[in-house]
C-alpha cells in the first residue's frame, strides 16, 4: 500500500521548511488547490478534520480512493467531528525509487483519479515539485500552514474562525515502519502522531493494536491514533500494476480508466 522510506527521515532536507520548487514538469504554477474545501462548517459543535496521504502513486490505485471512502464512513459515524476533504500528497521526484515515473504523471494520474471519482478529494502538488526529498512532517506543516495560517481555518455559522484539524491517512505498513531503527526520527514521530494524529487502514495481517501496545511513542499518543479495519479485502498495489502493465495484461477493472488511459497515452511502465 505504501513504501515506508518515501516518508522517512532525510538529512538533505532535514530543517528545510522553506519551498525549492522545480516547475519545470508543470504548466501552472503552484497554487493550493481549494476548490472542494467547504468554508463554512455545517455543525459548529464539530472539530473541523482534513486527512491527507503522502505517497507515490504510480500509479494511483482503487485501493489509494478507497482508503479515503473507508475513513469517510468511519467519521460519518462518530460524532465528534466533520471531514471537510482529503488530499493526495505524491512525493517528488527526489525520492528516486524504483518504478517512480515522472511527478507531473503522478501528478496527473491522481488528478485524473479524483476528477472522475470523487466530489471532496483534491491534489496537492507542494511535495511533488521540491527538489529535495520532504520529510512527511514538513509536508503536514504544509497544510497546516495553508490551511490555518493562511487559510484562516473554516468559518462557523456564526461568522467565527475554527481551527482545522490535520491529520496523516496511511496503510497498516506504514504504522509498522515507525518501529524499524533509522527510518524515522523521534522528533518526527512525536511531531506527526503528537500534533497532528494517524489514521491507520489495517491490512489483513497486521496487528495494529499490538504494535501500538508496543511502541512507546504510539502508546503516548494512542488517542491521536485511529484504526479502520478494512471489511472488503483490498491487495491491489501499484508495483503489480506495473508488473501487469510492462507483461502486457490487463489492468482494466484495478483503477480508474482515465487513469488506464493515460498510462497507455504516456506509454508508461512499459519498460
Amino acid at each position: 500500500m505504501f513504501s515506508p522510506k518515501f516518508i522517512a527521515p532525510s538529512a538533505e532536507s532535514e530543517g528545510s521548511r522553506e519551498a525549492q520548487f522545480d516547475n519545470s514538469g508543470f504548466q501552472d504554477e503552484y497554487r493550493f488547490p481549494r476548490q472542494r474545501l467547504p468554508t463554512v462548517l455545517k455543525d459548529d459543535s464539530k472539530i473541523p478534520l482534513v486527512i491527507v496521504a503522502c505517497g507515490t502513486y504510480t500509479p494511483i490505485t482503487y485501493l489509494h480512493l478507497r482508503m479515503f471512502e473507508m475513513t469517510r464512513d468511519h467519521f460519518n459515524q462518530r460524532s465528534n467531528y466533520e471531514l471537510l476533504a482529503g488530499y493526495y500528497s505524491p512525493v517528488s521526484d527526489a525520492y528516486a525509487k524504483e518504478g517512480l515515473v515522472e511527478a507531473k504523471h503522478r501528478v496527473k494520474m491522481c488528478e485524473l483519479a479524483v476528477g472522475t471519482t470523487s466530489d471532496w478529494l483534491m491534489v496537492d502538488t507542494w511535495e511533488s515539485r521540491q527538489l529535495k526529498f520532504q520529510r512527511t512532517a514538513l509536508v503536514l506543516d504544509h497544510f497546516e500552514k495553508e490551511l490555518n495560517e493562511l487559510g484562516g481555518g473554516i468559518r462557523t455559522s456564526t461568522g467565527e474562525s475554527k481551527r482545522i484539524k490535520i491529520m496523516l491517512l496511511a496503510g497498516g505498513d506504514l504504522i509498522a515502519s515507525f518501529g524499524h531503527p533509522g527510518v524515522w526520527t523521534t522528533d518526527d514521530l512525536h511531531h506527526i502522531v503528537g500534533k497532528f494524529g494517524c489514521i491507520i487502514i489495517e491490512r489483513t495481517g497486521t496487528d495494529v493494536y499490538g504494535f501500538l501496545l508496543s511502541h512507546d511513542i504510539l502508546y503516548q499518543y494512542r488517542m491521536n491514533v485511529i484504526i479502520i479495519k478494512q471489511l472488503i479485502h483490498n491487495d491491489i498495489s501499484s508495483a503489480k500494476i506495473r508488473l501487469f502493465v510492462k507483461r502486457g495484461m490487463s489492468i482494466k477493472y484495478l483503477l480508474p480508466n482515465p487513469v488506464i488511459d493515460y498510462i497507455y497515452t504516456n506509454q508508461l511502465y512499459i519498460a
